[in-house]
């Protein structure tokens, strides 16, 4: 069967987008998503442009073969990057999609013993458009023996916007990865990772908060696979979703055979505040070994009247208590964009969901002065 279908001479459907691992519930369409995107340009299948070596197309990032393969297409070559072992890069990988780039293909080696930090932003105008745009990303990872990985991936797409994202990450013996993705608007998103813990003893934390509001689209896509020896996994989700907001959550953790002693946790809490809310969570654990723990659980639900009357008493107001909420989550966010791109990303959207003020308090903090302004450094490939 063809990986995608044409609709018209400017757009392909991709199908099979963000497709779960173990197909249940097909009742609730809840294993995966289309998009319409536009086509590449004819004759363009990357051969003339830089590519990534062939070890990172093995890679599975959560997001699914075919819509990776047009990423790779749609962007204007590929970014490679390499830690050499044993050292620490001070300077974070930067990875900035924006409207006058919206497309980008990166690949990080990191070799034995070092330690990076990846920060992956998104960004576009935030006013409506009668023209839907796409954006997207694939970031790869190797971390080989003993490496240390920190990526923090900021999703902050316009109204009127679709955007898709990658991240896969292959871990050796005792390699550490931690993520912290913050999906904080968009027309229509969808975000996949995953995560091959192959090697003996190592390790992933994955940290996801996410808010949407009005009618967008969410879908999200998280799967583990723990086939080393002791392996470890951590997966935390928290998000709101108010208006008529529409979210998938999809996270898997695939405990298999020969992973003796592996523990992997997943687990989601969901904040609704709107009555037209669509909310669809598949929690899954696979398990193909016996001597393994997984645990799974998803929290989905309103404030109680106990506790609107105890914030109401301190003078906030239904609206100020869902603000209250959201500011957090965008505040937290600020927190841990590190680069000058990442914080243009999420005050730029926190000003067009919380107005203002957040614009004002947002530019007189800087959390990231000592880490420095980098901007994106992945135009051209690089061996470092």
């Amino acid at each position: 069967m063809a990986d995608s279908k044409i609709t018209s001479p400017a757009t392909i459907a991709l199908v099979n987008v963000n497709d779960s691992p173990a197909q249940t519930w097909n009742y609730l369409r809840i294993n995966d998503i289309a998009f319409d995107v536009p086509a590449p340009q004819a004759g363009r299948t990357g051969a003339a442009f830089n590519r990534l070596p062939k070890l990172f197309s093995a890679i599975e990032d959560g997001l699914g073969a075919e819509a990776t393969r047009w990423i790779e297409r749609m962007a204007d070559g590929a970014a490679y990057v390499e830690v050499p072992a044993r050292t620490r890069r001070d300077e974070p990988v930067v990875v900035a999609v924006t409207d006058d780039k919206p497309f980008k293909d990166t690949g990080v080696m990191v070799r034995e013993g070092a330690s990076v930090r990846i920060i992956v932003s998104t960004s576009s105008r935030q006013e409506a458009t009668s023209t839907v745009a796409t954006t997207a990303a694939a970031l790869r990872v190797i971390a080989e023996r003993g490496a240390k990985v920190e990526i923090v991936q900021i999703v902050a797409s316009g109204e009127g916007r679709q955007h898709l994202e990658a991240i896969g990450v292959e871990a050796a013996d005792d390699a550490r990865v931690s993520i912290r993705q913050y999906a904080l608007g968009g027309a229509k998103v969808a975000l996949g990772i995953a995560a091959n813990l192959a090697g003996k003893s190592s390790r992933i934390d994955l940290t996801c908060r996410y808010v949407a509001g009005g009618s967008e689209l969410l879908d999200i896509n998280h799967v583990v696979r723990m086939r080393g020896r002791d392996t470890r996994s951590e997966i935390q989700s928290t998000g709101i979703l108010g208006d008529s907001a529409r979210k998938t959550m999809r996270e898997t953790i695939d405990l298999i055979h020969g992973a003796k002693g592996a523990k992997g946790n997943e687990a989601e809490t969901v904040l609704v505040t709107g009555d037209g809310v669509t909310n669809k969570t598949l929690p899954s654990i696979l398990c193909d070994e016996e001597d393994v723990q997984g645990n799974h659980g998803a929290t989905i639900g309103s404030l109680s009247p106990e506790q609107i009357d105890y914030l109401k008493a301190r003078g906030l107001s239904e609206d100020d208590i869902d603000t209250l909420f959201t500011r957090a989550l965008f505040d937290d966010a600020l927190n841990h964009a590190e680069v000058a791109s990442a914080r243009t990303a999420v005050i730029a959207r926190g000003t067009h969901v919380l107005g203002d003020a957040f614009e004002d308090e947002a530019l007189s903090f800087s959390p990231a002065e000592a880490a420095g302004d980098a901007e994106d450094n992945t135009d051209a490939s690089s061996n470092e």
